[in-house]
């Protein structure tokens, strides 16, 4: 269990700032859903002062990522673009005293959707796409740029560091010699040098039996989709377990969710939690109410 302060409890349950701003002239998209992680932060600037006079979000995450999304909208209301632009995810972190270092890719992630708004509210061309030949983490995919930028502006010295702050390497483990060599590089220019550590990925997980049994596989799917359930029902949708027919998992979703555009997008978050969850290649089917006999009747 994470060790979460006060505040980041208190901006998770009682989140400010949250939902669609309509009168929204700036607007900033960051992270995918298929990774775990997604932010969209909109801004209401006066054109005439460049101050942020709203700040709104929508986010899809564990509750790190929408209580760093909550402290972010409160720390640059009031603010001009250029004090804006230098509020860093350190900051975001110290304003809710603290989060678990694992947890601290959360807090990137909203500095780049604040760079990703400004961006777009002054015509100017934003990506966090990797350059071509540097991706580095193809999970994530996380940059060779993004990588040494959080390793310089935290001072970060290890892979385990690199994963809490970015999830660069967080996935199957291939890209931490890609990882070790900006480290060594970075270091370098640091004047230190960089000591290779082993790096236990699933250290903090629950143990995994070699075949889990049916039961034990469906209470591990009923929690996985008990823990994004709150996300979905603040947007007015849910989602719930109707069958396990071994690793194909048949849900369906209700209310708003049914049906939405991002429904797709949705989907394949949840199905990357149940994998990391389970350690196993899982098949997410949704399904509609009387639908189920002729899905699994499907090859």
């Amino acid at each position: 269990m994470w060790d979460y302060s006060d505040k980041v409890k208190e901006h998770f349950f009682q989140p400010r700032n949250a939902g669609p701003l309509p009168e929204a002239n700036a607007v900033g998209d960051v992270g995918s859903i298929s990774c775990g992680d997604a932010l969209r932060l909109m801004l209401k600037v006066d054109p005439e002062t460049e101050t942020i006079e709203e700040a709104h979000f929508q986010t899809f995450g564990c509750g790190s990522a929408i209580a760093s999304s909550s402290a972010l909208t409160e720390i640059i209301k009031g603010m001009k673009l250029d004090d804006a632009l230098k509020v860093s995810n350190q900051d975001i972190a110290d304003y809710l005293d603290g989060l678990p270092p694992e947890k601290m890719h959360c807090s990137v992630m909203g500095r780049e959707a604040l760079q990703a708004a400004i961006a777009n509210y002054r015509g100017e061309e934003w990506s966090d796409d990797h350059e071509e030949g540097a991706l580095i983490c193809k999970c994530f995919a996380i940059d060779a740029v993004m990588i040494e930028d959080t390793v310089r502006a935290n001072n970060l010295s290890t892979v385990e560091d690199v994963i809490n702050y970015t999830k660069a390497g967080g996935g199957c483990a291939s890209c931490h010699e890609g990882i070790e060599e900006i480290l060594a590089k970075v270091l370098e220019e640091r004047g230190e040098t960089f000591k290779a550590v082993p790096v236990n990925l699933h250290k903090d997980a629950a143990p995994k039996p070699g075949k889990l049994t049916n039961l034990e596989r469906i209470r591990r799917i009923e929690a996985v989709l008990e823990s994004v359930r709150p996300q979905l029902q603040r947007d007015h949708g849910d989602i719930e377990l109707v069958d396990v027919d071994g690793k194909t998992v048949y849900v369906s979703m209700t209310g708003a969710c049914a049906g939405c555009q991002m429904e797709a997008l949705t989907l394949q978050g949840v199905q990357q939690k149940l994998m990391e969850d389970l350690g196993e290649m899982i098949r997410l089917v949704p399904t509609r109410a009387g639908s189920l006999a002729r899905a699994t009747s499907q090859p």
